[in-house]
C-alpha cells in the first residue's frame, strides 16, 4: 500500500471511530445506514479494519466486520475478494467511488454493500487529507532521525560501518541455521516428528556435543534447505506459514510418494491440502479449475493415509496487500518444483559441485541464482488463486529478484555452515568473500529508504551494504538507539 493510501485510511479510521459525518449515511442504492456499534479497531496485521460492528442497513441489522479503503477499487487491488479473512465483512467503507458501485463480493461470493464517504464529509476535511499527504511526501525519505545531519559523517565511514553490520547480519543467519541443524539432528535421533503441539529442547540437547558424524544424515540437510527456501518464498507476511508448511509436509513424508510423470502435481496436491488453501471439493466453476481440482483430489486421496500430521487453516495465510505474483498459492507452486529438484535432482550436490569448481564469484552467483529461478507452467501459469483466471500469463513462479534473495539469505549462509561443519574452511571463506562482493538485482523498502537518508543510493546493489542497511534500521533506527549507533554518536554529539 502506498504512503498516500495509508494516510487517508488513518484519517478515515478516525472519522469512523468518531462518527464524523455531516449527514446521515446511505448506500449508492439509497438504503439508510445507522451505526449502532462502530466495532473494535483491528491492530493486527491483515484482516478487516474493524471487528464485531453492529450496523443497520435498510431494514436489516448486521453484525460483522467493516473494511475501510481509500478507493472502491482497493477491495480488489488489495486482494480482499480472495481472502477468507474478509468473509465476515458487512460494510465496505470508501472515500472515493468513481463509478458509484453499490457492492463488493467476498471470497465466498456474498454481496457486501459499499458506502462512499465523499458526499458525507465536510469539504474542509477532504482538504486536510490532501494537505497531510503533501506534507508526508516532503518527509517521505526521512526514515532516519539523522537524515538532515548525517552528511557530516564521512561517506567512507558510512560504507565501512554498513559493511561491518552486513557481516554481523550474515553471522546471525549462519548461527540461526546451525542451531536449526542441531535441532533436526537431535529430533531425528529422538525419533520425534515435527511439528508437535509443543516441545522443549531438553537439557540433554543443551549438553550434547555434536561431531561431524552426527551431521552425515542426508535428509536432515534436505529438510533444512527445504525449510529455509520455503521461508524465503513466504516474504515477510507468509514466511512463518511457509516454514511451518515445510515442517508439516516434511522430507520424510515426501520420500514416501511414488515418483512418476506427475510427481510435481502430487507435490502441489500435498502442499495445497496440508496448507489448507484448498478444500476437498471439485466445485470449481471453470473447466480448467474443475479438472485441476479433480486431479489434486485424486493425488491427495492416494497419499493422505500416509500423513498423520496437522492440517493448516486457510485463515493463517495472508493475501492482503500482496502483489498477486507473491500470493502464497504461486509461491507454493514454485516451491513444489524446487522441492522436486531437492529430492530428485541432487540439488544440494549440484550446488556443492558449483561452489567447489567455479572460481569466479560473479559466475558462481549467477549459476546459483539460475537454480532458484522457476518458470511458470501448468494451471498456475494463468491463475493466482483457485478458479480466478489472471489477466495475463505469469512468466515466473520464482523470478530473478526473489532468486537473488534466496542466494543471499539462504544458500550462502547454508553452505557456509555446511563447509564449517565438515571442516572445509577454504570454501567457507570463499563464500564469505562471495557474500561481500555479491551484486543483487533487487532491493526492499527498508534498504531504499536507508540509502536515501544516508545519501548512498549507488551502494545498495552491493549485498553486504544492503544487508547492513537492514541491520542498521532494525537494531538501531527503529529502536531509537541513535546514541548507540556509530553514525548517531558522531552527528548528535
Amino acid at each position: 500500500m502506498g504512503r498516500e493510501t495509508k494516510i487517508k485510511e488513518n484519517v478515515l479510521y478516525e472519522i469512523w471511530n468518531h462518527h464524523g459525518f455531516k449527514s446521515k449515511l446511505s448506500t449508492p442504492t439509497g438504503d439508510d445506514i445507522v451505526i449502532l456499534d462502530k466495532g473494535t479497531q483491528n491492530i493486527e496485521v491483515g484482516g478487516p479494519d474493524f471487528h464485531n460492528a453492529r450496523i443497520v442497513i435498510g431494514n436489516l441489522t448486521y453484525v460483522g466486520d467493516v473494511e475501510i479503503d481509500c478507493a472502491y477499487s482497493d477491495w480488489k487491488t488489495h486482494g480482499h475478494h480472495l481472502d477468507s479473512k474478509y468473509n465476515r465483512v458487512v460494510l465496505h467503507v470508501t472515500l472515493l467511488n468513481k463509478n458509484n458501485y453499490s457492492h463488493v463480493y467476498t471470497r465466498d461470493g456474498r454481496k457486501v454493500p459499499t458506502v462512499c464517504l465523499k458526499d458525507f464529509l465536510e469539504p474542509e476535511l477532504t482538504e486536510s487529507i490532501t494537505h497531510e499527504y503533501e506534507e508526508s511526501q516532503k518527509n517521505s525519505a526521512k526514515v532516519l532521525k539523522c537524515d538532515e545531519v548525517n552528511e557530516s559523517f564521512p561517506r567512507e565511514e558510512k560504507e565501512r560501518f554498513l559493511s561491518e553490520l552486513g557481516i554481523i547480519r550474515f553471522e546471525k543467519k549462519c548461527k540461526k541455521i546451525y542451531t536449526r541443524l542441531k535441532e533436526l539432528v537431535f529430533l531425528s535421533e529422538m525419533k520425534v516428528n515435527e511439528p508437535v503441539i509443543s516441545y522443549e529442547l531438553t537439557g540433554r540437547f543443551q549438553e550434547k556435543s555434536f561431531s561431524h558424524n552426527d551431521f552425515r544424515i542426508k535428509d536432515v540437510w534436505q529438510q533444512l534447505m527445504y525449510e529455509l527456501i520455503f521461508e524465503a518464498l513466504g516474504y515477510s507476511k507468509n514466511k512463518t506459514q511457509m516454514a511451518d508448511l515445510a515442517k508439516h509436509a516434511n522430507i520424510k513424508f515426501f520420500s514416501k510418494i511414488e515418483t512418476d510423470g506427475v510427481v510435481i502435481e502430487k507435490y502441489e496436491s500435498i502442499l495445497f491440502f496440508i496448507s489448507g488453501l484448498i478444500q476437498n471439493t471439485t466445485a470449481g466453476t471453470g473447466v480448467q479449475t474443475k479438472e485441476y481440482l479433480e486431479r489434486l483430489n485424486f493425488h491427495w486421496n492416494s497419499s493422505r493415509t500416509m500423513y498423520d500430521g496437522k492440517l493448516m487453516d486457510e485463515t493463517e495465510w495472508h493475501f492482503f496487500r500482496l502483489r498477486p505474483q507473491n500470493f502464497p498459492t504461486i509461491r507454493i507452486a514454485g516451491g513444489a518444483r524446487i522441492l522436486f529438484s531437492l529430492l530428485h535432482g541432487e540439488l544440494i550436490r549440484t550446488m556443492i559441485k558449483k561452489i567447489t569448481e567455479i572460481h569466479s564469484h560473479n559466475v558462481l552467483s549467477n549459476s546459483l541464482r539460475s537454480l532458484m529461478i522457476v518458470k511458470a507452467e501448468g494451471y498456475w501459469k494463468n491463475h493466482y488463486v483457485f478458479d480466478e483466471a489472471a489477466n495475463s500469463e505469469l512468466k515466473y513462479f520464482v523470478g530473478v529478484s526473489r532468486a537473488d534473495e534466496i542466494v543471499v539469505n539462504v544458500l550462502i549462509p547454508f553452505f557456509t555452515v555446511y563447509f564449517d561443519v565438515f571442516g572445509n574452511q577454504s570454501l567457507s571463506k570463499k563464500l564469505l568473500k562471495m557474500y561481500t562482493s555479491f551484486q543483487q538485482k533487487g532491493e526492499n523498502q527498508i534498504i531504499t529508504e536507508v540509502a536515501v537518508s544516508l545519501k548512498i543510493n549507488e551502494l545498495v546493489r552491493k549485498t553486504v551494504i544492503a544487508q547492513g542497511s537492514i541491520e542498521l534500521y532494525r537494531n538501531y533506527c527503529s529502536r531509537n538507539k541513535c546514541l548507540e549507533c556509530r553514525i548517531g554518536k558522531s552527528v548528535f554529539s
